[in-house]
């Protein structure tokens, strides 16, 4: 590979790495041709970023680049690959579920909205991570409480004042 090559392939990295928020570090040695096959299949299907990377070229990608990725860097050695994602826990998932037929991929670290996640005994603790959307819905759930309980007393009182008032009281 030439030096211009590097130079594009490092400037590629820095721009994947500036455009993903969520960024996991994975070794997949090991795997047969199928499982490998399977495995990209199940990224795609997850809307993941698969890809082996050099971790020389890695290393200078993230160093251009303008997040602190803290001890990941450190965690670039033998095989490695990267996966990309716009939902946070989509990656952890998509490894556990793998690892019920295999035993890799094995996660080396993670970067999840400006956390870093070293080693593979955290993979459980970024399965649970709420994406935005779980977050959202949450407090919307929460905040639709009060108003439901509100309409009821309405439906419920017969319209009258007191009624409502009654009703509301009981639920509280």
């Amino acid at each position: 590979m030439t030096r211009e090559e590097k130079a594009t392939v490092i400037k590629d990295l820095t721009a994947q790495l500036a455009d993903n928020p969520n960024i996991y570090l994975a070794d997949i040695s090991g795997l047969n041709a199928v499982d490998t096959s399977n495995l990209r299949r199940a990224c795609f299907k997850a809307n993941i970023k698969l890809a082996v990377v050099k971790n020389t070229l890695l290393a200078k990608a993230m160093e251009a680049s303008d997040k602190e990725f803290g001890e990941l860097p450190e965690v670039l050695k033998g095989n490695t690959s990267l996966m990309l994602s716009e939902t946070g826990n989509a990656p952890a998932k998509l490894i556990k579920n793998f690892r019920k037929k295999s035993e890799r991929p094995v996660l080396k670290g993670a970067f999840i909205e400006e956390a870093v996640y070293i080693g593979d005994n955290n993979l459980d603790a970024l399965v649970n991570i709420k994406s935005k959307e779980e977050v959202i819905g949450d407090i919307i759930g929460l905040l639709q409480s009060p108003a439901k309980n509100v309409i009821s007393g309405l439906k419920s009182g017969g319209g009258k004042l007191a009624g409502i008032l009654k009703t509301l009281s009981e639920k509280e």
